[in-house]
C-alpha cells in the first residue's frame, strides 16, 4: 500500500478522531488526516503533546481541530458516553476512528508476567478499545460512510516469544475487528486492521534497544495505508488485515 497517491483532497469535510495523537503513529496520522482536509480530533492522556500537534495543523493552515485529553487506562464507559455526546453535538457524525494507543507493557518470558501490568495492558489496548467504540458507534453511524481502523501488529498476528501481554493484547485486536467487520457487513461503517511494521516510534525503541532507529521507516513513511482506509478508495474494503510495509 505504500504506493498508495491520495488525493489532495481526500478526506475534506470529514471529521476523524485519532487515539495517542500526541506521538509517532497517532501524530503522524493526525497530521496528514488534516493535511488532506479533515477536522481531526486529537486524543491523547498529554495535554502539551497535543497541543504541539494542534499548533503544527493550525500553522500548516489545515482545518481547525479539537483536542480530548483522556487517559485510556482510567477512564470510564460514562467518559466515552459524554464524548460521544460532544462529537455529536458539534459535528453531527464521525466519518474515522483510528485506535491508535498502545501500550507496551513489558518482555520477558511468561512465567515472570506480572499480572497488574498484564492488566494495565489489557485496559488500554483492548477494554479501552470496545469502550471507545461501544460509545463511538452510533455517531459514525450518522456518517455516510465511516472507517474504523485497528492497530495491530506482527505478534497479533503471529505469536512471539517474550512479548506475552501486548501479543495478547494484539490478537485481542484481531479478533474485535473480525467480530465487528462481520457485524457491520453492508452498512455504513467499515472496519479493518493495520500492522505498522518496524516503525522508529518511541515503543520501538523501548523494544528493541539495541536497534539503530533510523534503520527504520518514520511514521510519515508508513501513511499512505492510513490514507487509503480513511478515505473513500477503501469504501467496500472491510474486515481485511493491512500491512503498511
Amino acid at each position: 500500500m505504500l504506493e498508495y497517491q491520495a488525493a489532495k483532497d481526500l478526506l475534506k469535510g470529514k471529521t476523524i478522531l485519532v487515539t495517542g495523537a500526541g506521538a509517532g503513529i497517532g501524530r503522524a496520522a493526525a497530521i496528514e488526516f488534516a493535511k488532506h482536509g479533515a477536522t481531526v480530533i486529537l486524543l491523547g492522556k498529554t495535554v502539551k503533546k497535543l497541543e504541539a500537534v494542534y499548533d503544527v495543523i493550525e500553522l500548516a493552515g489545515y482545518p481547525t481541530p479539537a483536542i480530548v485529553p483522556l487517559d485510556l487506562k482510567g477512564a470510564t464507559e460514562q467518559n466515552y458516553r459524554d464524548m460521544a455526546d460532544t462529537i455529536s453535538e458539534q459535528f453531527g457524525h464521525l466519518d474515522g476512528l483510528l485506535h491508535n494507543a498502545s501500550l507496551l507493557g513489558a518482555l520477558g518470558p511468561f512465567e515472570h508476567i506480572d499480572i497488574p501490568s498484564l492488566e494495565d495492558v489489557l485496559k488500554v489496548n483492548v477494554t479501552a478499545q470496545v469502550m471507545l467504540t461501544k460509545a463511538l458507534l452510533p455517531v459514525l453511524r450518522q456518517a455516510p460512510n465511516a472507517s474504523i481502523i485497528f492497530t495491530s501488529s506482527s505478534v497479533g498476528r503471529q505469536g512471539r516469544a517474550y512479548w506475552g501481554p501486548y501479543a495478547f493484547s494484539k490478537f485481542a485486536t484481531e479478533g474485535m475487528m473480525q467480530v465487528l467487520a462481520h457485524e457491520c457487513d453492508g452498512t455504513s461503517v467499515r472496519v479493518n486492521s493495520i500492522n505498522p511494521g518496524a516503525t522508529r516510534t518511541e515503543m520501538r525503541a523501548k523494544a528493541y534497544p539495541a536497534e539503530n532507529p533510523f534503520d527504520l521507516k518514520t511514521p510519515e513513511e508508513i501513511m499512505p495505508t492510513y490514507l487509503y482506509l480513511m478515505g473513500q478508495d477503501s469504501s467496500e474494503i472491510n474486515g481485511q488485515q493491512f500491512n503498511a510495509q
